[in-house]
C-alpha cells in the first residue's frame, strides 16, 4: 500500500490528481450554468496516461444525466466559465468538455475516454454521489471514482484501486463501453494548456453574448 500511494503522489506533480484549493462556486453560479446534454444518459470515464511509461496519472467521471457535470477528483482544471463545488465541475457543455480533455492532453500525456450509457436512473445516483462526495484528498482521484461507481447499480464489481489505468481495465470489460483516446503534442506544461483552453473558453462566451 505505501509503494501505490508513493506512485499516485508521484503522478500528481505530472497531471494535477493533487489535493487542490479551488475556489467554491455559490449556488446561483451553479444554477446559472448547468447544461444537460440533449443526448441519452451516459457515463464517461477519462484516464490521463502517460505518454512515455504508460502510468495512470488522474482519472475522472462526467456524468451526463438531468444535468452534465464531471466529477473531478483532486483535479487541478479551473475556468472562469465553469462553477466548482467541492470536487464537481458544472456547466459541461460540449465547448467545456472539448477544453478539458484537451487541457489534459499535451506532449506527455494522453486521455483515454471511455464512455457507457445508462438509465436515467443510474446517472442520477452517480450524480448524487458525486455531489455528496466532498473534496478528495490528493493521489484519491481513481480510488474516489471507484468507490463511486461501485454504488451505483449495475456496477458494483468495480473494485477500489490507487490505479488509475486499473480502474480503466476495469471499466473497460463492462459490455457497452465504447474507448476512444485524444491526444495533443502541445506543451507539457499543464498550466499553460489550462490557461489556453480557459482564453478559449472566456472567447466562446464573449462571442455568444454579442
Amino acid at each position: 500500500m505505501f509503494r501505490i500511494l508513493i506512485a499516485c503522489l508521484l503522478a500528481v506533480t505530472v497531471a494535477g490528481c493533487a489535493g487542490s484549493q479551488r475556489p467554491q462556486a455559490e449556488s446561483f453560479e451553479i444554477v446559472s450554468r448547468s447544461y444537460r446534454d440533449p443526448g441519452p444518459s451516459t457515463l464517461t470515464l477519462y484516464t490521463m496516461i502517460s505518454t512515455r511509461t504508460g502510468s495512470g496519472a488522474h482519472t475522472s467521471l462526467m456524468i451526463s444525466g438531468s444535468e452534465r457535470v464531471i466529477f473531478d477528483p483532486a483535479g487541478s482544471f479551473r475556468a472562469d466559465v465553469v462553477p466548482i463545488k467541492n470536487d464537481v465541475l458544472y456547466g459541461i457543455t460540449p465547448n467545456v468538455e472539448r477544453a478539458y480533455r484537451s487541457s489534459h492532453a499535451r506532449e506527455t500525456h494522453y486521455a483515454r475516454i471511455q464512455t457507457i450509457q445508462v438509465t436515467p436512473q443510474q446517472a442520477e445516483i452517480a450524480l448524487q454521489l458525486a455531489k455528496q462526495m466532498g473534496p478528495v484528498a490528493g493521489a484519491f482521484c481513481a480510488n474516489s471514482t471507484a468507490q463511486l461507481l461501485q454504488q451505483v447499480p449495475g456496477f458494483e464489481q468495480i473494485s477500489t484501486t490507487f490505479y488509475p489505468v486499473k480502474l480503466s481495465d476495469q471499466f473497460g470489460q463492462i459490455p457497452g463501453v465504447v474507448t476512444t483516446e485524444y491526444r495533443e503534442n502541445d506543451s507539457a506544461d499543464l498550466q499553460q494548456g489550462l490557461a489556453e483552453n480557459n482564453a478559449r473558453l472566456n472567447q466562446i462566451e464573449a462571442a455568444s453574448s454579442n
